[in-house]
């Protein structure tokens, strides 16, 4: 079963770290994703941009409509994803909380249903 973690963030957050810190985080969170790719169950990872790249797309009249995002008007916004396919929730849970990020904030976990995939 595939699981989405997903860490929240905000530009005063990740400000707020200092350098030397950031360099560590980083570092523990390389080793993470090196240790769960290895296993399988890490199927990928990825750092989002910032509350200022988000852009809004809708369609009206059968053209497109881009405006500046994100929809949600919120102090944080989703910093990054990762992908995991595991053999449980119980197993999803155990590699989430080995995340680094979790030692410091909670971690989103949310349970995929279904993909296109699935439908093909």
């Amino acid at each position: 079963m595939k699981y989405v973690a997903m860490i929240y963030g905000s530009k005063a957050k990740w400000d707020a770290f200092p350098h030397d810190e950031w360099v560590e985080a980083v570092a523990a969170q390389d080793a993470f994703n090196t240790k769960y790719r290895a296993t399988g169950e890490l199927v990928a990872a990825y750092g989002l941009g910032d509350e200022t790249q988000a852009r809004l797309v809708r369609r009206e009249d059968g053209a497109p409509v881009v405006s500046d995002g994100p929809y949600l008007e919120t102090k944080e916004y989703i910093g990054s994803f990762y992908l995991l396919d595991v053999d449980s929730a119980e197993r999803a849970q155990e590699i989430v909380a080995d995340m680094p990020w979790a030692a410091r904030e909670p971690v989103e976990l949310w349970p995929v249903l279904h993909s296109a995939d699935d439908d093909l």
